[in-house]
């Protein structure tokens, strides 16, 4: 068994863009592992020659080999296949392992052949399983000698941190604290009845996992887990986590069963979980428009609203929001509505101390298409006003110097009036129309949005394009006995009403061609006219037929759409139906930088195969 590194082999790969990591010359290339460190459900550690040092990542696939400790940091393996990358933000190279095997176990130091002979640093490490098992705050109160008798108890139990779990582990002990819990729900499905509730739990390192316990499990610890509380937490099963349901950023789901032990860390020092946020800059808010991914923000508070009342749909409660405007460096503003609590308790603290430009960072936040992008908060968003993180001091310290001298606008604004329905959605999920003419399936169990680009290439002048509409709400109207219309939604008559379009237009692209629907807001801006204007042109007599010019003017014009796809049952057959979410034209600027991006994704993919 090989008991030493290849000396200089780092370097002569990095110094060698053509090398071949599936070349013979692979065996060659023994390396010993160095800071060991988990992240999600892969490990980082650098490669070390013995004189140079290099980051790497092991794939995946390598986990179940570390966490049986088959690979230990400070141990050598043989590199027998891996790629060179460049890390995008200062062009540095890292290794990615896809393929190694192990030559030897932990030694004692870390190797050193700087001046020609084997120097050894010698270093206080731990074995393989002891690594995984610890943070770093755990093992300094482990070394606390005048700790509590409770407390020492305490420590004789192995505590793994989430980001270390993963569905091959054998058995692992947790400790988290619930940060959100939810209501226990009923469901019915081809299985049964039964009964289902879901937890979000959070460690001292801020590392979220979601928990769910179905039936008996869920009626034993429904009341046992309270909002807040610390609890260790063993003998549950980890799988993929399911991306429609996923709530929290964590690759995998925790399930309890009625054999779980969950018991409360009542007489043991707390911890407030670490909240970690993964900021989205304003400027790039549009590619998350009406996505189910959540975002975290962070900015500096421009302005803030009182408190209104809102009537929620579902069942008419009123509920409290408040608006607050934030503004990064980017120069651009947004507008993040606070509901309920967030709205009545910090959105009031925001208010008190607006003048002074607090920043904020906001965690978990839904971004939607109000006013081209807005943003919402839900009921696991969480708040930090003046956080102690390195973004907010250079934000703060950008505001500070210049910012609050600088022109900002709204990342509404600048964008072409059609655009102002959320065009900036349109840059997301773009495919061709044969992707979804093709798969009839889309939208059976709900709406599917997509982005696509494409040219009217006919619409039937003779179909119905528009409804009779009340003035004051624009729901559909009837005509009254005597004169007038009346307005069921707002029980009252009127002696006029306004045309609204619903009409359908073919759209085609190099791929093939689908009938569109559209409503008034976006027929109005294919068409180009309003529907009561347009109503005016077909009823008007004349040689020239304005009506039928109006609707060849339209023809073969260019535009980008968002639009849902569902599933309509006509005559007792599905049919597929599309609706024009928002329409605009198209920008060729845009356009471009889409166009390189894919590109770039495409060089990048290639590259790393």
């Amino acid at each position: 068994m090989q008991t030493s590194v290849t000396p200089d082999a780092i370097s002569a790969v990095l110094s060698n863009p053509s090398f071949d990591s599936s070349s013979s010359d692979r065996s060659e290339i023994v390396v010993q592992v160095v800071d060991l460190k988990p992240i999600g459900n892969r490990y980082t550690f650098s490669a070390n020659d013995g004189k140079t040092r290099v980051k790497a990542m092991f794939t995946a696939s390598l986990t179940p080999e570390i966490i049986s400790g088959n690979i230990q940091n400070l141990g050598l393996i043989r590199l027998l296949d891996f790629t060179v990358n460049d890390i995008s933000s200062n062009s540095t190279k890292y290794f990615l392992v896809t393929k190694c095997e192990s030559v030897a176990s932990v030694l004692d130091s870390e190797v050193n052949l700087e001046g020609g002979e084997a120097k050894r640093q010698k270093l206080d490490h731990s074995p393989k399983q002891e690594f995984v098992a610890k943070s770093a705050s755990q093992i300094i109160t482990e070394q606390r000698g005048n700790a509590a008798p409770a407390a020492r108890m305490s420590m004789t139990r192995r505590v793994h941190p989430l980001v270390s779990l993963n569905p091959y582990q054998g058995s692992w002990t947790i400790k988290v604290r619930v940060t959100n819990k939810g209501v226990m729900r009923n469901y019915k499905n081809a299985r049964g009845e039964g009964c289902v509730f879901n937890v979000e739990l959070t460690d001292e390192e801020g590392t979220q996992i979601q928990a769910a316990m179905f039936n008996d499990a869920a009626r034993k610890f429904y009341d046992r887990f309270q909002l807040g509380k610390v609890y260790y937490i063993s003998r549950g099963s980890l799988k993929l986590a399911n991306k429609q349901f996923k709530t929290v950023q964590n690759d995998y789901e925790m399930t309890l069963n009625e054999n779980s032990e969950v018991e409360e860390a009542s007489d043991e020092e707390m911890f407030v979980p670490e909240t970690k946020f993964n900021f989205v800059p304003i400027e790039e808010l549009g590619m998350y428009v009406n996505q189910k991914e959540l975002i975290d923000l962070i900015g500096v508070v421009q302005s803030v609203s009182p408190t209104m009342s809102i009537r929620r749909r579902t069942d008419n409660e009123m509920i409290p929001k408040r608006d607050i405007t934030l503004a990064d460096e980017s120069k651009k503003t947004v507008v993040v509505s606070l509901w309920n609590n967030l709205a009545t308790g910090i959105g009031q603290e925001l208010l008190d101390m607006a003048d002074k430009s607090p920043v904020i960072a906001i965690k978990s936040l839904k971004v939607g298409d109000f006013q081209g992008v807005s943003l919402s908060t839900i009921s696991r968003s969480n708040v930090v006003i003046n956080p102690e993180s390195p973004e907010a001091k250079k934000l703060k310290s950008w505001y500070d110097s210049e910012g609050k001298e600088t022109s900002m606008s709204s990342i509404g604004s600048g964008m072409s009036p059609s655009a102002k329905n959320g065009s900036w959605s349109m840059y997301a999920d773009r495919v061709p129309l044969s992707q979804i003419t093709s798969n009839l399936s889309l939208g059976e169990d709900k709406p599917v949005f997509f982005s696509t680009r494409g040219y009217i290439s006919f619409i039937k002048p003779d179909q119905t394009m528009w409804y009779q509409a009340c003035k004051t709400c624009s729901k559909k109207v009837t005509e009254a006995m005597d004169s007038g219309y009346w307005c069921e939604s707002c029980q009252k008559k009127d002696e006029e009403c306004s045309l609204r379009y619903i009409m359908v237009v073919k759209v085609s692209d190099s791929t093939g061609e689908a009938w569109f629907s559209s409503f008034n807001d976006e027929a109005e801006k294919i068409i180009g006219c309003s529907a009561d204007e347009l109503n005016k042109l077909r009823s008007e007599a004349g040689e020239v037929n304005e009506f039928q010019t109006k609707l060849k003017e339209a023809t073969w014009s260019s535009h980008v759409f968002r639009i849902s796809v569902t599933q309509n049952e006509y005559n007792g057959e599905k049919r597929q139906r599309i609706t024009v979410k928002a329409v605009a034209p198209v920008d060729f600027a845009a356009e471009s930088r889409l166009l390189l991006q894919d590109i770039s994704k495409k060089n990048t993919s290639a590259a790393s195969h």
